[in-house]
């Protein structure tokens, strides 16, 4: 039977999951929308669904390259809490979902997400946590190659053009440890340059300095915030005495492409005040 779109809203509503689970649960019924919550009840996916609003901002991310090394795959999964991500349940979800997107190159991340939420939601059941797949990029190039961090949280795939693969993972390491914004300084966006410019200007005006002397004071700024931003300006982590820039162009190299990952990043955190809810709770 045809399933409406204001039954499908009033079930997501009530139950919290997506358009499709919502779909797919009213068809197996025949559009009974209270027997349709009993058997997300029975299947565990209305619970999973109540978990689904509180904040997942820990996890790990996972990173695969092929082994010609001219592409790779990139995904964070979160979890609640640093102790569920270190979960043998959880990190074999990782693992299966990285090679998802692997195998099914030019996979989108609507897709891996619909592909993956069966065993998603039975990994919520399990660890008794909200579970999320966060984001999941591509990166392709001459040669690509990755970077990941001990504990998973911080991982970075590269593209350069000519070099090696030694070389990618070197330029991957650094990025990870300084977290550069641009590559090069040219690449920085006009809109935030100019905001700092602005930002720079009100500082070196309250010096009362002559306004020739602010602008000087300002481009010197801007130069140095360029510097420290862009990854060819970066001392080399491995070698101070050389940029990131001269390292790749005496390998006649230069790099075209790179994305870090860090965990939980942009994410605001719930912040609970454990005491004032005991009171609360309470009534005191």
């Amino acid at each position: 039977m045809a399933i409406s779109t204001a039954l499908i809203k009033e079930l997501r509503e009530r139950t919290g999951l997506g358009m499709l689970e919502c779909k797919k649960a009213l068809i197996a019924v025949d559009g009974n929308i209270e027997k349709a919550i009993e058997e997300l009840r029975k299947s565990g996916q209305a619970k999973a669904a109540k978990k689904a609003g509180r904040i997942a901002a820990e996890g790990i991310i996972a990173v695969k390259v092929s082994d010609d090394n001219t592409w790779g795959i990139m995904v964070e999964i979160n979890s609640e809490t640093d102790f569920a991500s270190r979960d043998e349940n959880f990190t074999r979800f990782v693992e299966n979902t990285v090679e998802q997107a692997f195998d099914q190159r030019g996979i989108t991340y609507d897709q891996l997400v619909e592909k993956m939420e069966a065993e998603r939601l039975e990994l919520v059941q399990k660890v008794g946590e909200n579970i999320s797949i966060r984001r999941l990029t591509m990166v392709e190039g001459e040669i690509v190659n990755a970077y990941l961090h001990g504990n998973k949280r911080i991982a970075v795939l590269t593209a350069l053009k000519n070099g090696d693969k030694s070389l990618a993972y070197d330029v991957a390491l650094h990025i990870a440890a300084t977290n550069p914004e641009v590559i090069s300084p040219e690449n920085m966006p006009e809109a935030i340059v100019e905001k700092e410019k602005e930002i720079f200007r009100e500082q070196a005006n309250k010096s009362g300095k002559p306004a020739v002397i602010v602008e000087k004071m300002v481009d010197g700024r801007i130069r140095k915030f360029l510097s420290e931003n862009s990854l060819t300006e970066q001392a080399f982590i491995k070698d101070p005495d050389v940029t990131v820039g001269q390292l790749v162009e005496k390998a006649d190299s230069t790099i075209t492409q790179f994305v870090r990952f860090e965990v939980g990043e942009g994410i605001e955190k719930e912040t609970v005040d454990f005491a004032a809810e005991v009171r609360a709770q309470a009534n005191l």
